[in-house]
């Protein structure tokens, strides 16, 4: 492992808003077509729950601050492995991992994708407000209701 303090410099020096699949409005080709791409996450990207996933804009500096905050871990980690030996970073993954498995909430309580609270406190990002703190995306989005949820949480339907 190394023991690099920022992330490697892979980032493209060009960026566009517009997918290779998507070429735009049809009336103005290269302008995001907002009504029909939407603002809002893709599918695939709601399905993953991971810190590392590519952010909705997926501007080049969100993506670079991204792999800042990895390298930051990884770092960490590593100073880890080698003050404490191997059973520390790995206990610290165990804890992580069993706080992300074990908390659960409803939408209606303010449960979602969103990280926990011992997620962030493990984490070291208890003090960290950040952009999906306040804006997280569902403001649009109807919330199941508490019943609903529940049933289909302990698999009754």
């Amino acid at each position: 492992m190394s023991m690099r303090i920022a992330p490697a410099a892979g980032h493209s020096t060009t960026h566009s808003h517009l997918s290779s699949k998507n070429i735009g409005a049809p009336s103005a080709p290269g302008i995001h077509d907002t009504l029909r791409a939407g603002v809002g996450p893709s599918l695939s990207q709601t399905t993953s729950t991971s810190p590392s996933s590519v952010p909705d804009s997926a501007h080049p500096l969100e993506v670079r601050l991204k792999k800042w905050e990895e390298t930051q871990a990884a770092l960490k980690m590593e100073g880890l492995r080698r003050t404490f030996g191997v059973s520390e970073p790995i206990r610290r993954g165990m804890e992580l991992k069993i706080a992300r498995e074990g908390e659960w909430r409803p939408a209606v309580l303010g449960g979602g994708l969103e990280r926990g609270v011992h997620e962030d406190i493990l984490r070291g990002m208890d003090t960290d407000i950040t952009w999906e703190d306040v804006f997280k995306g569902d403001e649009l989005r109807s919330v199941p209701g508490f019943h609903d949820e529940v049933e289909r949480k302990v698999r009754m339907q």
